[in-house]
């Protein structure tokens, strides 16, 4: 029964997430960025089969290989976002083309992973992709925050109205 729950809580995780991603979504400045793959990871982490116990080593190897597709995917996913400030000074965000091509990739590449895995005997199970998801959403949620925090503070002009001052690269 645990791995049907892993699976259905892994598909509900990347519903919500991918159905975030297609609508712009307001920023706030919570703190609480990292709770879901907090959350994501302990559970992967107190849930047998993570590593494949006939082929340790091997399935090391390619939870490592796993994660490292995970963090980069969470990156490109993260960077490739579109952040903007309305004028009211609230912060937007919304993926774009190049994040869909982001996530393809990270998929395609962990399908392969999976399928390698499969061809060596090794046993991959639903906590190991848990793990994975986890550092994706970690990475990506903490390259937005870090982006956010660099978005340009409204101030309020002589009259009283929120104006934004020019990024650097916006003066020349």
């Amino acid at each position: 029964m645990h791995g049907l729950v892993n699976v259905l809580v892994i598909i509900a995780v990347i519903a919500l997430v991918v159905l975030r991603q297609c609508s712009a979504q307001q920023i706030s400045g919570d703190r609480r960025w990292w709770v879901l793959p907090g959350v994501l990871l302990v559970m992967a982490l107190r849930e047998p089969g993570l590593v494949d116990p006939r082929h340790e080593a091997l399935s090391f190897v390619v939870l490592g290989a796993e994660l490292a597709v995970g963090l980069v995917t969470g990156a490109g996913w993260a960077w490739t976002t579109r952040l903007w400030r309305a004028e009211d000074g609230v912060l937007w965000s919304k993926g774009t083309k190049a994040t869909v091509y982001v996530w393809t990739g990270g998929l395609i590449l962990r399908a392969a992973l999976y399928g390698l895995a499969a061809a060596m005997g090794i046993h991959q199970g639903g906590p190991a992709l848990m793990m994975a998801l986890a550092a994706t959403l970690l990475v990506r949620s903490g390259v937005l925050a870090l982006r956010a925090a660099g978005m340009p503070q409204p101030y309020p002009d002589p009259a009283g109205v929120a104006s934004f001052r020019p990024a650097w690269k916006d003066r020349v």
